[in-house]
C-alpha cells in the first residue's frame, strides 16, 4: 500500500500555477513564524530558507517546502497568509483552486467513465479520489506468517564478543512502539490499513529477541511526545544493555504524525536519547525503526540497462592547563545510535493492506533469520536488498511497477550482534 500523506493534489496545482507570483510577492520573514508556529515547518527549516541570497530565492525554497510539509499545509499557509496582511495572495491562490474544481467538475460530466479512479481498501468517500494520493493494494496474499527467530550459538557468541557491544543482559533491553493507524477526522489523514500488522510483526520479533515491550497505539503528537520522555528516563535503562524505538505512522521528511494531525520532529526524539538526556544509555547500542513518508513523491523506478536481474515481488587528551585535575572521559553529545527509514527522503513508504509494509515485513524476516549470525548494519544492508527487488502491483494505476528504497544511518561504534537466545552462564 501506498501510505500516501501530502498535500492534495489539488493545493499542489495552485501552487504551482501560482508559483513565479507567490516567489516574487511573497513576504516571508514574519510568515514563516506563523508557519512555525502550526507545525508545518521546523526552526531548523527557517534558518535552511534564510540561508538564501535574496527574497526571490528564500520565497522559491520555502515554495519548494511547502507541499512536502503534509495534509495540513496548504490551509495553514492560506490562515499565514491572512495573519501577515498578504490576504490578495490568498485570494490569487483560491481563484486558482476554484478554477481547477471547475475544470474537474467538467471533465466529470463529459468524460466520467475515462477518469483514473482505481479501487482502494481504504477511499475517503469524503473527497473525489482522483484529486489526490491515496492508498492501493500494490501486492496480492495474505498477512505475513511471522518467522521465528534463530539463536546463536555459543561458538558464535565467543568468537565475535570482543568487537561487538555488550549485549548479554535480560532482557536485552527495553523496546517501545508507537504505532498511529486512525487519525482524527480534522487531521485529513488515512486510516493506515495493514498498520496494525506491522505493529504485531515487530513486537513478536522485539519479544523473541529477548526486549520487554511497550506498545502504545493512536497517540497524539504531545502523547508520543509524553511516552518517548517517560521512556528515556526509565531507571531500568541502567540495568540492560540495549534499547530499541520503531515509529509507525503517517509522516513527512524531518517527522511523523501524531492521531490529531500534528507533528513530532525526530530530531527532538533522537536529542531524548543522546548522552547529554539519557544518561543511563551512554555507550549502549540504541535502535530506531521509522516507518513512515518522509515525502509524497512516487519512486517509479528506473530499467537497469543490462536487464540481467529481475525484480521479486584511543585515550582521552590532556589539557596543559589541567594535568593535575582527574577528568572523566568525554562523550560526544549524540553516538551508538543506528536509525532505519522506511524510504528515501522526499518519497512515499509502501504499505499492502494485509501483509503491512514492505519495510517492517523485511525487517522483521531478515532480523528473525540472521541474527543469529550478523551485525544490525549487515542485516539492515540486506532489508536494503529486499526492498530493492521488490516492486509494486496495481496494473491500470499510476503505482504499477512503483518502486521503494530503503536507508539507515549510523553512529555505532562497535559491530551490534543481538545474540539472540544466548545468556551467558546458562
Amino acid at each position: 500500500m501506498l501510505a500516501a500523506c501530502g498535500m492534495q493534489r489539488c493545493h499542489q496545482e495552485a501552487l504551482k500555477k501560482n508559483r513565479v507570483m507567490l516567489a516574487k510577492q511573497l513576504v516571508l520573514n514574519v510568515l514563516v513564524e506563523h508557519m512555525v508556529e502550526k507545525d508545518i515547518i521546523t526552526t531548523e527549516m527557517v534558518e535552511m530558507i534564510q540561508a538564501k541570497s535574496g527574497s526571490f530565492d528564500r520565497n522559491v525554497e520555502f515554495l519548494n517546502l511547502l507541499p512536502k510539509r503534509g495534509p495540513n499545509a496548504f490551509s495553514a499557509f492560506c490562515e499565514a497568509l491572512r495573519e501577515t496582511q498578504q490576504q490578495h495572495l490568498e485570494a490569487v491562490i483560491l481563484k486558482t483552486m476554484s478554477n481547477l474544481n471547475h475544470e474537474i467538475a467538467r471533465l466529470e460530466h463529459c468524460h466520467e467513465s475515462d477518469l483514473p479512479c482505481p479501487v482502494s481498501e481504504s477511499c475517503n468517500s469524503k473527497r473525489p479520489r482522483w484529486l489526490e494520493p491515496i492508498e492501493h493494494s500494490l501486492d496480492n496474499g495474505d498477512g505475513p506468517s511471522i518467522p521465528a527467530v534463530k539463536y546463536c550459538s555459543p561458538e558464535f557468541y565467543r568468537n565475535h564478543q570482543h568487537l561487538a557491544y555488550k549485549l548479554t543482559s535480560e532482557p536485552r533491553g527495553l523496546a517501545l512502539i508507537l504505532s498511529n493507524v486512525r487519525f482524527s477526522s480534522e487531521s485529513d489523514l488515512e486510516y493506515r490499513a495493514g498498520g496494525d500488522v506491522d505493529c504485531a510483526s515487530l513486537e513478536m520479533l522485539f519479544r523473541h529477541l529477548g526486549y520487554r515491550v511497550t506498545v502504545l497505539c493512536d497517540q497524539t503528537a504531545q502523547e508520543m511526545q509524553n511516552a518517548l520522555e517517560r521512556f528515556s528516563k526509565l531507571q531500568d535503562h541502567r540495568d540492560v544493555d540495549s534499547c530499541i524505538i520503531a515509529m509507525l505512522s503517517h509522516g513527512v521528511e524531518g517527522g511523523v504524525y501524531g492521531s490529531d494531525g500534528k507533528l513530532l520532529e525526530l530530531q527532538e526524539a533522537f536529542r531524548l536519547f543522546d548522552n547529554a538526556n539519557c544518561p543511563n544509555l551512554q555507550n549502549k547500542p540504541k535502535m530506531f525503526f521509522i516507518q513512515a513518508c518522509r515525502g509524497d513523491e512516487l519512486d517509479r523506478g528506473v530499467d537497469q540497462r543490462d536487464g540481467k536481474e529481475r525484480s521479486d515481488s584511543p585515550g582521552c587528551e590532556e589539557s596543559d592547563a589541567n594535568k593535575e585535575e582527574s577528568l572523566k572521559l568525554r562523550l560526544p553529545t549524540r553516538s551508538d545510535m543506528i536509525c532505519g527509514y522506511a524510504c528515501l527522503k522526499g518519497t512515499a513508504a509502501m504499505r499492502n493492506t494485509k501483509r503491512g509494509s514492505w519495510y517492517i515485513e523485511a525487517l522483521t524476516s531478515v532480523f528473525a533469520e540472521d541474527s543469529r549470525h550478523s551485525h544490525v548494519a549487515d542485516m539492515l544492508v540486506k532489508v536494503n536488498r529486499q526492498i530493492k527487488q521488490r516492486e509494486g502491483y496495481a496494473p491500470g494505476t499510476e503505482f504499477h511497477r512503483c518502486k521503494e528504497m530503503s536507508e539507515y544511518c549510523s553512529t555505532l561504534c562497535r559491530d551490534l550482534y543481538l545474540f539472540p537466545g544466548y545468556l551467558p552462564g546458562k
